[in-house]
Parts: C-alpha cells; sequence; structure tokens
C-alpha cells in the first residue's frame, strides 16, 4: 500500500519506505518537506519494495529513505540512489538513558558492525549495554531471541529489531529521532536534485550525440561504453541501450587493432566501408579519465576536404580575361572563338598551339570563365620559368620536412590548389621529362602525391596546355613523352600568328592604345573614345600590318605603350583639346618609338629574295590552309585529303611562318 501526499508535480520524487515504526516517523516530518518533493510514504519493505520501484516504469522514484537492513537490502537490488538513514550520538545517548530508567539490562542493536565510535562512547562512559548487530531479516530475529535469552529485558535498535523485542515480551526503545529522519530527507533531497541535473545533462548530451552525422561512443578508463550514439550502434550492429556498461571490444571484435592506441587518428574498415577513427580524452574533473572516439565516413572526409580546398582559392588564382577580350573579326580569329565557346562545355584537356605572344593564356582563361568551372580557382604556371626541383614543389606540395627548408606544416601545390577549377600549363613543351611522368599520372589517375608523401590526394581538375614548340618535334628528339603528349592533344586549338590576321591590327592597335591611355593621366583626356584613338592611327595601317610582327600581340602591344609615351607629350588644340598631329607625324613617331617597323611602300617585293625551296615551302603552306578552311577545320580530313600525317601538317605549316 502507499500514500500520496500531494499531487505529483516536478519537484523530485522521494519514497520513504517502511515495515517499521519508522513509518509513524515518516508520516510526521512528510509535511514539512510538501513544498519541495512529491514525497511517498510505501508500507513495503524488501523484495515487496523492490518490485513496487520497478513496477512504477516512468513514475518511479528519484531516490528512496529506508533504515537499516531494508536500505541496505535495497541498495543492492535497485537501480535508484537509496538513502539509508543514519542514528546520531545524540540519538544513541538519549535512547540509552530512556532505556536505562525502564530497565535493568540494556541492549544496544545495530544494523551492521556497531560503530566505532558507539564502542568508544560506552566505554567512555563505563555503560553496562550489551552490544550486537545484525546483517539481515532473518539474523535480527535470531539476535533478539538470543538476547532475550541471556537475560536482556530492554532493547534499543531500529524498527526492525524494535518490533521483534516487542513481539518477544521484551521492551524496546526507537533508536531514530525526527532529527535523523530530517537529515536523512534533506540528503534524499539533495541526492534527488543531483540525479536530475546529472539526467539533464545526459539527455543533452545524447540529444547532441544523436544529432551528429558522426559515429561517437565515449569509454571509461576500462574501455566500457558510458554513451554511444545511435549512428554507431547501427554502423556495428548493436543496441545503444544495451551497449553502455560494456567493454567496446566485446561488443565489436573487429575493430580490434585498428583503434587509435594514443590520441590521434587511424584508418579502420567497418562492414566493407574505411572510417577515420579520431580518439581524444574524455575529461572528468580536469583529468583524462577515459577516451572518446569518432567514426567519420572516408568518403565523407575526402568530400569536405574537395570542398574547403575549393573554397580557399585566393583572388591571385582568378581568370580576368573573358572570350569579348579577344579582339578581332577575321575568320582565324572567328573560329578561335567557335572553338572556345565549344570546348567549354567539355571537360576533356586541351592543348593550345601558337607562337609566343599570340595571346594563349587569354584563350585558356577564356575558356574557363565560359565552363562550368568558373566560380573556381583558374591556376597558371610557367613550365620554363622554374627549375626542375622548383618547378616539381611548385606544382605537387611537399610536406614537412621532405626537404632542406622545406616549409613548417608542408604545403599544398598549384595541382592542388586548382582542385574543381582549371590548371593552365604555359610552355608545357619546356617541362623536364622526369616531371612529365608524374604529371601525366595525375592526368590518368586524378590523384597528386606532394614530396615526401605517400599518400595521394584525389583532385578534380580541368587542364589546359600551351606550346609555342611542335611537340611531335619533341617527341622525336625524345624530349617530350609521347603518351604525355597523346593525354594532352585531346582537344586543340591552333591560335593564328599576328602577320596572318591582317585586318585584325588597327582595331586590336586602337584598343592597346585606349588601354595605354588609360594608365596614363596625361593621354586619357586626350584620347576620349575609340573613334579618336582609330583616326590617330589611321596614318599608320600600312606599316602596321606590313610589319611581319614575330613577337605577335605582345610586341604590338610593347609599341603601342611606346607610342602613347610620345604622344602624351604631343601638342593639344587650344580649343578642342585633341592632339594636334599632322598628317606625316605618326609616321614619324612610329620611326622613333619602333625603328624596327618598315617603311617599304612595296614589302611584298622582299619575296623575290626567298629562295625555290622557302618559296615552295609557302606554296605549301597556302594549299594546307585552304584545305583546312575547306574542311573546317578538320585536321584528320585535311591529312586524308592531302595524304600526309598530322606531323607532316604541322610541321610544314611550321616551316612556312
Amino acid at each position: 500500500m502507499s500514500t500520496p501526499l500531494f499531487e505529483p508535480g516536478l519537484r523530485p520524487r522521494i519514497w520513504a519506505l517502511s515495515i517499521s515504526r519508522l513509518r509513524d516517523l515518516f508520516f510526521d516530518i512528510a509535511a514539512e518537506y510538501v513544498e519541495r518533493a512529491d514525497l511517498r510514504v510505501v508500507s513495503h519493505g524488501f523484495e515487496d519494495a523492490v518490485r513496487e520501484i520497478e513496477a512504477a516504469g516512468t513514475g518511479r522514484p528519484d531516490v528512496v529513505i529506508a533504515g537499516g537492513s531494508n536500505g541496505a537490502y535495497l541498495k543492492t537490488r535497485v537501480s535508484v540512489p537509496v538513502v539509508q538513514i543514519s542514528p546520531t550520538g545524540f540519538d544513541v545517548m538519549h535512547a540509552l538513558a530512556r532505556a536505562r530508567r525502564d530497565g535493568a539490562n540494556v541492549a544496544l542493536v545495530t544494523h551492521g558492525n556497531t560503530p566505532d565510535e558507539v564502542r568508544r562512547f560506552v566505554a567512555a562512559y563505563a555503560l553496562d549495554v550489551t552490544l550486537a548487530s545484525y546483517q539481515s531479516a532473518q539474523d535480527a530475529e535470531s539476535v533478539v531471541l538470543d538476547l532475550r535469552d541471556r537475560g536482556i529485558d530492554m532493547l534499543v535498535g531500529p524498527g526492525l529489531a524494535t518490533d521483534l523485542a516487542a513481539n518477544a515480551g521484551m521492551g524496546a526503545v526507537f533508536l531514530y529521532s525526527r532529527a535523523s529522519i530530517r537529515a536523512a530527507f534533506d540528503t534524499a533531497l539533495e541526492v534527488a536534485q543531483a540525479t536530475r541535473r546529472e539526467t539533464v545533462r545526459r539527455q543533452r548530451l545524447d540529444n547532441l550525440l544523436q544529432h551528429l552525422r558522426d559515429g561517437v561512443v565515449a569509454l571509461d578508463a576500462q574501455g566500457r561504453v558510458e554513451a554511444m550514439n545511435q549512428r554507431l550502434a547501427s554502423l556495428l550492429g548493436i543496441d545503444a541501450a544495451r551497449a553502455v556498461g560494456r567493454v567496446l571490444l566485446e561488443l565489436a571484435p573487429d575493430l580490434a587493432g585498428s583503434l587509435p592506441e594514443a590520441d590521434g587518428d587511424a584508418f579502420c574498415t567497418v562492414r566493407g566501408a574505411s572510417y577515420v577513427v579520431h580518439r581524444g580524452p574524455l575529461a572528468s574533473s580536469g583529468a583524462a579519465a577515459g577516451t572518446v572516439l569518432t567514426f567519420q565516413e572516408s568518403r565523407a572526409v575526402e568530400r569536405l576536404d574537395r570542398t574547403l580546398r575549393s573554397r580557399q582559392r585566393v583572388q591571385q588564382f582568378s581568370a580576368r580575361y573573358r572570350l569579348d577580350d579577344i579582339v578581332g573579326a577575321s575568320d582565324s580569329i572567328e573560329r578561335v572563338r567557335t572553338l572556345v565557346q565549344r570546348y567549354a562545355r567539355s571537360d576533356a584537356t586541351v592543348l593550345i598551339l601558337g607562337e609566343s605572344g599570340t595571346g594563349k593564356e587569354m584563350v585558356a582563361q577564356s575558356m574557363h570563365q565560359l565552363s562550368a568551372r568558373r566560380d573556381f580557382a583558374f591556376v597558371a604556371i610557367n613550365c620554363g620559368a622554374f627549375p626542375e626541383a622548383l618547378l616539381e614543389s611548385e606544382l605537387f606540395g611537399y610536406e614537412e620536412g621532405a626537404f632542406t627548408g622545406a616549409r613548417k606544416g608542408g604545403k599544398a601545390g598549384l595541382i592542388e590548389v586548382a582542385h574543381r577549377g582549371t590548371l593552365f600549363l604555359d610552355e608545357i613543351g619546356e617541362m623536364p621529362l622526369s616531371l612529365q611522368s608524374r604529371l601525366l599520372r595525375v592526368l590518368q589517375e586524378r590523384e597528386v602525391v606532394r614530396l615526401g608523401s605517400t599518400e595521394p590526394t584525389r583532385v578534380d581538375i580541368r587542364v589546359v596546355a600551351a606550346t609555342h614548340r611542335a611537340l611531335t618535334e619533341g617527341i622525336a628528339a625524345g624530349r617530350f613523352r609521347a603518351d604525355l603528349y597523346y593525354r594532352l592533344n585531346i582537344l586543340s586549338i591552333a591560335l593564328p600568328p599576328l602577320r596572318k590576321r591582317p585586318t585584325d591590327l588597327l582595331p586590336l592597335a586602337v584598343e592597346l592604345l585606349l588601354q595605354a591611355a588609360a594608365r596614363e593621366p596625361r593621354l586619357a583626356a586626350r584620347l576620349p573614345d575609340a573613334a579618336a584613338a582609330e583616326r590617330l592611327l589611321e596614318g599608320l595601317g600600312d606599316a602596321l600590318r606590313h610589319y611581319p610582327w614575330p613577337g605577335n600581340v605582345r610586341e604590338l602591344q610593347n609599341v603601342i605603350e611606346r607610342l602613347a609615351v610620345e604622344l602624351a607629350d604631343a601638342d593639344m588644340d587650344s580649343d578642342t583639346g585633341a592632339i594636334q598631329v599632322k598628317a606625316a607625324l605618326p609616321r614619324e613617331i612610329l620611326r622613333a618609338v619602333a625603328p624596327e617597323i618598315s617603311f617599304d611602300p612595296q614589302p611584298r617585293a622582299k619575296k623575290s629574295a626567298l629562295t625555290l625551296r622557302e618559296r615552295s615551302r609557302h606554296v605549301e603552306a597556302d594549299e594546307i590552309r585552304a584545305a583546312l578552311v575547306t574542311h573546317g577545320g578538320d585536321r584528320d580530313a585535311v591529312c586524308a585529303d592531302l595524304g600526309i600525317s598530322k606531323t607532316t601538317l604541322w610541321r610544314k605549316l611550321n616551316a612556312a611562318q
């Protein structure tokens, strides 16, 4: 039977259990705790009390209060905290004084061993008191009957002992006082509140663990599970609730030997999937009292790594040029624009061919800007600008300590930096043979190994290469790997030299002059628009078109820069602010700033000075170009039509330039 004292609420639930006269004291004192606890007095003890507690389910008490043997019995059989009532020294003295008034032979009976302080107290005051103790309810009955047979007529003890003494016809004094009961209730309140706080903390921790994407388990110092989230339990195929308190390696023996032995990371395989396992300390009061293991699927780590690397792009690795920045309206340039737009939709490797200064990087950047990779890095490196050792570390990166002077923590190479973007390898024909084989593996496997490392890093890049050399000649001379050439030459764009696009010279010169004016404050106000720049350069048209421009657009830009400096100092009209230039002055200025440019009014006559072999080469080249136009740039069709190989086609075109 149980007696509720008030309506249950959010207050701690405390049950006071007794089958003896202790119950009456519980009822007397319970009213004092109505405001602070949901208190219930339960008239059960021992096994009946255990069944009552376990049957309560979610309404089970936070703390149980019991006395003597009943409390000791419950401590080992229920999963809730049990507070045992302990008599004070004052309780013992007061009870013994009462007993001596009412009986001749007095015995003090306690549960468990008689406390040493009680023995010292009895000895110090030379009290004629028999001391006895019991361990269980059955033992208590034997002790009481034995004391009666020995002539004890008054017994002092807890409720069970005094009830047995009364039944045996002996006098009895109850050992516990109201102060002892209040102390037990106060202790129970503190325990209940601490238990509630710990429960809330564990619930929050459990909620946190359950919402983690990774598998997590907390272990004590002996490797027993303290907490485990459902993700890891599902991974290991075990019940998370039943795992608590058991050794992890007994629950999952397959993990033996694959977990980190110290704080750090290790790899393990669970049910065919690879995981990165991180081990860290489980701290308690400032000291490590256990271990936390985190299981993260390796594929998730790779995805996160790719995302981080792609987002850590710095401004220097971005494309500046767009397709509109390529100036010119000639058929050859229109063909280049068409190919750039077409190839931008693909992820295949592109080889850009053309003389130095024809704008190979501008084409590569334009292709990147039109591709699906435009939001990620455009990384360019000139393969001929670095010594071999430095080029290797720049491209592939290195680990800490890989060589003398290596940066602490290592460094990601440009191939890794280009992850999810475009890697532009300018002057690929200058790359040393030893690095060509490493680059070939990157192109084939899409993974890179840093210097000093053995672990490959996956990369997602689009490679665009450029060269002014005939790579086929490098293959024949043993300077370039044929297999790398075929990996690079999947798609190709041939940029025409400036001398082959004479109609584009004046528009290019105008655009370059406007750019130079924007950088030269004295000239900017004098050239308000493209029309003004075009009028200024009209007199130079023939001279510009007849010059062969061996440096191509780069050389033209240099000449225009020099011209801009001269024009900045030219006289200005006082009314209009326009530059005053006489008809012959532009040519004079050009002679001053670019003496290498010829002003021969009949430059084509120079062709007569060509040898018979040179004229033959030009004729062959003209026929090849005409065939390329006829077949829309399809080199395979041109080679089949003319009966030559691709190598011969490339060689004859270059020989005539």
